[in-house]
C-alpha cells in the first residue's frame, strides 16, 4: 500500500537530487521497469546506463533526469528508505500508486499530489486513516501542509 506521511518528517531524505547523483547505480537502468518510467514521466528512452536520449535535451546522463523520475527510481530501488516525493510532480502518482500496489511504499508529501479522479488507497499515516478518493485525501492532507 501507498503510505504518505504529510509535512515535515524525520528521517526522509529531502533533497532526493543530491542523493540520487551520489547514490544511484548506473545498472538501475537496466531495469525494464525504470526504463518505463523514465519514458512515461520524461518522455526519453534508455541508450544505455550511461545515456538517456532526451526530446528536450538530447543524450543525457542519468543525473540530468527530472526530479521527479529520479525521485521514482529511487523509491523504486532503495524501499527501506522513506524519500520527499514532492521533488513529483503529479504525473508521477500513477507510479506512486503503482508501486504502492505491488508492495509497501512510504513516501514524505509537503504539498497535495494529484491522485486523480479513479479510486485508490492511500494510507495516510499523519491520521492513521486509509482514503479512498481524492476528496478524502484532500481533507486530511489539508491539515498538513
Amino acid at each position: 500500500m501507498l503510505k504518505i506521511y504529510f509535512g515535515d518528517m524525520d528521517n526522509a531524505i529531502f533533497n532526493t537530487e543530491i542523493y540520487f547523483k551520489n547514490d544511484y547505480d548506473p545498472e538501475w537502468l537496466n531495469d525494464p521497469v525504470v526504463r518505463q518510467m523514465i519514458l512515461d514521466v520524461d518522455s526519453s528512452v534508455v541508450l544505455s546506463s550511461g545515456a538517456i536520449d532526451s526530446p528536450v535535451m538530447g543524450v543525457i546522463p542519468p543525473t540530468s533526469l527530472s526530479g521527479g523520475v529520479k525521485t521514482l527510481i529511487l523509491i523504486l530501488k532503495e524501499p527501506e528508505k522513506v524519500f520527499n516525493a514532492s521533488n513529483c510532480g503529479d504525473n508521477c502518482a500513477g507510479w506512486l500508486l503503482r508501486m504502492g500496489k505491488e508492495r509497501d511504499v512510504t513516501i514524505n508529501l509537503r504539498h497535495i499530489m494529484d491522485f486523480g479522479d479513479e479510486a485508490f488507497e492511500i494510507y495516510v499515516m499523519n491520521d492513521n486513516v486509509v482514503v479512498t478518493n481524492m476528496m478524502d485525501l484532500l481533507k486530511t492532507a489539508g491539515r498538513y501542509v
